[in-house]
């Protein structure tokens, strides 16, 4: 069996499909795996660490609102849907595979024409215009969440949860110590601004060190390229681009961690049971993933809009030392994971090319 995954360009489409791929290994370890991708996108390193075969493809984004990369980007995408239906009539896959971003548009659009079954896996509580443009060649579609449901209602949609790797539970807080040089007893507030950086989010962090400092310290993830020490930068404040294998310790470390909505960290967050502070990136899908998480009392939603530095500052530090209110965010955040997502989202993806005939 072959399958071809698809996706990229933030890691939030890509860190599940790498949890269901390794899935697969485990269910049947003959299978052949690759991946489509962007030429720029954070994936790449991800997907190869995972050791699967990485091929980029041209992309555009597709924009629902102005932007002059409108006119421009309906070419690429052009040319990616070409790229891929090349690639894959050579790799001759049982199954294409998608959670979405925009390079999985041509892709899977290339697959439905070399009628190669598509398997759509949906994430966030509101589905991404890939995926509506997608679905509809989907053979199976999963959803991470039962409220999503609704929304594929004419493909037979199953809920599966979210796939997590496995590998992030065997974290080490000793491990974390010696990585990133943290303190011992002190609280560690893990920030994550996600696989291509939050610019606001970093920098309302990095205003917020003086207030932060005294009490906490802070393992700052801000993404590829996003690096900017502060000149002063206290001893407690570690700044890290991007974690690879190493992100199972930083996770293992984290007492509090505040992150964008994205949905393959928060439920990541939902598997290891960590309390969040949740700043959903400002009129967009994630404001719906934050609300989710915030309703089921999982999660503390801080408008980045509405926020300034200090308060910010205070409310973390607050949090931090705030026991009971910790506990009963872990008990909540861990009431929402499914554990058996990675195994159900493999098995769907398996019955997909199986009723095809093509394995």
């Amino acid at each position: 069996m072959r399958i071809v995954f698809t996706g990229g360009g933030t890691l939030g489409s890509v860190t599940p499909l790498v949890a269901a791929a390794a899935e697969l290994r485990r269910l049947d370890p003959g299978v052949r795996l690759d991946w489509i991708g962007t030429r720029t996108g954070p994936e790449a390193g991800v997907v190869a660490a995972a050791g699967i075969d990485f091929h980029a493809i041209s992309s555009g984004k597709l924009r629902r609102y102005f932007s002059f990369a409108n006119f421009i980007d309906p070419f690429r995408i052009a040319a990616g849907f070409f790229q891929a239906l090349g690639l894959l009539g050579r790799l001759r896959p049982d199954a294409v595979v998608s959670a979405g971003g925009f390079v999985a548009v041509p892709a899977v659009w290339a697959a439905a024409v070399r009628r190669i079954p598509v398997h759509v896996h949906q994430e966030d509580i509101r589905p991404g215009l890939a995926n509506k443009l997608t679905a509809p060649f989907a053979a199976s579609v999963s959803v991470a969440f039962e409220s999503s449901l609704k929304d594929f209602a004419g493909r037979h949609p199953v809920w599966t949860g979210n796939p997590v790797r496995a590998e992030l539970f065997t974290g080490s807080r000793q491990e974390a110590r010696r990585l990133f040089g943290l303190e011992e007893g002190t609280p560690t507030v893990l920030v994550i601004g996600g696989g291509t950086g939050a610019g606001s989010l970093n920098e309302l962090v990095r205003k917020a060190l003086p207030g932060l400092i005294p009490a906490v310290q802070v393992l700052h993830l801000t993404g590829r390229g996003k690096l900017a020490p502060p000149a002063d930068a206290p001893s407690r404040y570690r700044q890290i681009e991007f974690l690879g294998d190493d992100m199972r310790h930083a996770y293992a470390a984290a007492d509090l961690v505040v992150t964008r909505a994205g949905m393959g960290v928060l439920t990541e967050l939902a598997a290891l049971g960590l309390p969040a502070v949740i700043v959903p990136m400002p009129d967009s899908h994630q404001e719906d993933n934050a609300a989710f998480f915030g309703r089921a009392g999982a999660a503390e939603i801080v408008s980045e809009k509405s926020t300034f530095s200090k308060a910010f500052a205070e409310a973390i530090v607050r949090l931090a030392g705030d026991r009971p209110r910790l506990d009963a965010l872990r008990a909540a955040m861990s009431r929402l994971n499914r554990p058996d997502a990675a195994s159900a989202v493999a098995r769907m993806i398996m019955a997909a090319a199986r009723r095809a005939g093509r394995s």
